[in-house]
């Protein structure tokens, strides 16, 4: 794999840092001119793989900007995207704490600058922070809370329902662009599919269904929510 270094602010003048938003909040001065130190900038373009299912992992990356899908090879193939990031979250974690390969991939899904960090340092802080190891754990804690409400989806909701969701999963991970009612996000419909746990042909036809009933319109790879209580009750998710 080939990538391309970069400027990053120090995480002293990290935004997220300062907007309260990263895992790294909890660390003192010395932890944070350390992890400035020895963490490496890496930008990775559109569909470039930033670590791959299978191989041993070195470290963890805290993405600074841009979005990527943590996805896994299924039966026969099929890939299966298992969760969404963006700008100060970290990827790549799981593997850190039972020494084991990475359990899945990810893929930038547009041009993504992130933070690499080793993995020495950051089972240091985990054995000297106790405020960071709660926060490593709530991590994982939330994507066990997130596995479990999946298995119970695909096996209890109808792919229209799990189609209507994976819309209002992408608007709860990346938000709405300045308009206020486009998903910040543009994945493909095999991707939407992805999520989903559907063919691209069955995720093509449902959103077709979703723009004649109004409850969204596609423009292009575009997608606007136009009616958010129709599309929660389309997924059979009530707030």
């Amino acid at each position: 794999m080939t990538y391309t270094k970069i400027n990053i602010p120090t995480c002293i003048n990290c935004e997220h840092k300062k907007e309260g938003i990263s895992i790294f909040c909890s660390l003192d001065i010395n932890e944070i001119e350390n992890i400035s130190e020895y963490k490496r900038n890496i930008s990775f373009k559109k569909g470039q793989v930033i670590f791959s299912e299978g191989n041993q992992p070195h470290g963890i990356y805290c993405i600074y900007k841009g979005k990527v899908k943590i996805h896994k090879m299924g039966d026969e193939g099929k890939d299966q995207i298992v969760r969404l990031a963006k700008a100060s979250n970290i990827v790549g974690y799981r593997s850190i704490f039972n020494n084991d390969t990475y359990y899945a991939s990810a893929t930038a899904i547009e041009d993504t600058d992130v933070c690499f960090i080793s993995k020495n340092y950051i089972t240091e802080l985990i054995k000297t922070n106790n405020c960071f190891a709660f926060s490593m754990m709530n991590i994982l804690s939330d994507d066990l809370k997130r596995a479990e409400e999946k298995i119970t989806h695909m096996a209890q909701k109808h792919v229209r329902e799990r189609i209507a969701e994976a819309l209002l999963l992408l608007n709860e991970a990346y938000g709405f662009k300045a308009d206020g009612i486009t998903i910040d996000s543009t994945l493909t419909r095999r991707e939407i599919a992805n999520i989903a746990g559907t063919t691209t042909e069955t995720s093509i036809r449902i959103l077709s269904d979703f723009d004649k009933e109004k409850l969204i319109e596609l423009k292009g790879k575009d997608i606007k929510l136009l009616d958010i209580k129709k599309l929660l009750r389309a997924a059979n998710v009530f707030d």
